[in-house]
């Protein structure tokens, strides 16, 4: 029962960090000169 609970355990920490590293790569990263700033559309 405890090998169980570490493995999810680890499991949602790599998750975690794999989903936060893509979203900062994204954000930052190349891709996101294709991004787009509605709010700088619209200024008026």
């Amino acid at each position: 029962m405890e090998n169980s609970a570490i493995f999810i355990t680890i499991f949602l920490w790599c998750l975690l960090i794999t989903i936060t590293g893509y979203s900062i790569y994204i954000g930052f990263g190349p891709p996101s000169q294709e991004l787009r700033d509605p709010f700088e559309e619209h200024e008026d």
